[in-house]
């Protein structure tokens, strides 16, 4: 869920996030502060847990703040910052070399190791100047928290950065970016899968944590899959243009049709589930999906204006026929944004891209063939 913002770019915050700060909030104040600094009332380690709590959010909060700021400080693009039980995730373009890669990378596991370091030290620096007490405790706690953050990230299985690393250095020795972001891949479905036994057998001899472990374990697993198949599918796109997959020539209505209207003459004879529409003047003003126009209701479907249920152009993705495909959908941050893509050429429409055109891109490339110029493709 959307929380903020963090230099400009929407915070969100995933489930397993609060969750960890919970449960380390509850074992620092029934656990490890009582054991630490004895003699003090429940009050306290109450009110010293919701602190460390908060501390330890905002330490998950700054190791992903300085993957974006790196990444903005190269020209990468940033959609989003997810903070999840072992730091974050963020959504961005693809770094253009192996060296931004391994700087961006980096960034937070450094971020958390350099947060650790000064909380140790001031924890240290309070017992000098205070005595033993909860607040030097509490540093000395963030810290350590902080450090076992940064060193698990950087373990070499992605999702976590240390895969990233794995990536980029991989990709800087042999110059074959599918090739290092398939083996960090498959890093972290080994690690994935290595931290789901551990946690079912944690789980079975009477630990519960260990039931957090195999959840995160499955996680990683899934997520290193879909990089993994991101890899290939960018493999097989590698040197292909925009008018090599393109649909065309693709069936478009006008913008100012009623929605009835724009169903019985335009989308029923195309037979395609993604349609563009252009306004009076035959340049392309957004698409429709099937499933925008079933969400008008009937009765208002002979007064709504088919504009009003489609996806502007602003929002959508264009480019020329001449235009590498993996280039054009990289140019959007969130997986799967880029599509459909408008193909238009000096203010005409030419085409459009749909994921199943890519697919049918990808098939090609598993059969050893060149990618061609479909005629038509059902969308």
């Amino acid at each position: 869920m959307r929380v903020g913002q963090v230099f400009g770019v929407p915070l969100r915050l995933h489930w397993s996030a609060p969750v960890l700060v919970a449960l380390l909030a509850y074992g620092l104040g029934h656990e490890t502060l009582p054991a630490w600094t004895p003699g003090h009332s429940s009050a306290v380690y109450a009110i010293a847990s919701v602190i460390g709590a908060a501390l330890l959010m905002g330490s998950l909060l700054l190791h992903e703040a300085a993957h974006a700021v790196a990444a903005r400080s190269k020209g990468v693009s940033v959609e989003d910052v997810t903070v999840w039980a072992l730091g974050g995730m963020t959504q961005m373009g693809r770094p253009r070399t192996a060296g931004v890669a391994l700087l961006v990378a980096v960034s937070g596991p450094a971020t958390s190791l350099v947060i650790g370091g000064a909380a140790i030290g001031a924890g240290i620096g309070a017992h000098g100047l205070i005595g033993w007490g909860v607040p030097a405790a509490l540093l000395v706690w963030l810290g350590w928290a902080n450090l076992l953050l940064g060193v698990f990230n950087l373990l070499p299985a992605a999702p976590l950065d240390g895969g990233r690393v794995v990536q980029a250095v991989l990709w800087w020795r042999t110059g074959d970016r599918e090739r290092s972001e398939r083996a960090a891949g498959r890093s972290g479905q080994i690690f994935g899968m290595a931290m789901i036994a551990f946690g079912w057998v944690s789980f079975v001899r009477g630990n519960t944590g260990g039931l957090w472990f195999a959840l995160i374990g499955l996680f990683m697993v899934v997520v290193a899959n879909a990089e993994r198949r991101r890899a290939t599918v960018n493999e097989a796109l590698r040197g292909v243009r925009v008018a090599d997959a393109m649909s065309h020539p693709v069936a478009a209505g006008a913008d100012w049709l009623t929605v009835d209207r724009f169903i019985d003459e335009v989308a029923t004879p195309a037979r395609h589930s993604v349609l563009p529409v252009v306004d009076f003047e035959g340049r392309p003003s957004g698409v429709v999906s099937l499933r925008g126009l079933a969400a008008v209701p009937r009765e208002g479907r002979g007064d709504r204006r088919v504009r009003d249920v489609a996806t502007p152009v602003s929002r959508c993705t264009l480019a020329v026929p001449g235009d590498l495909l993996n280039e054009v959908m990289e140019r959007e941050a969130r997986p799967g944004a880029g599509l459909p893509i408008l193909v238009v050429d000096h203010g005409h429409l030419e085409g459009i891209v749909t994921a199943h055109d890519v697919t049918r891109l990808f098939q090609l490339h598993a059969l050893g063939m060149p990618a061609a110029r479909p005629k038509s493709s059902p969308l």
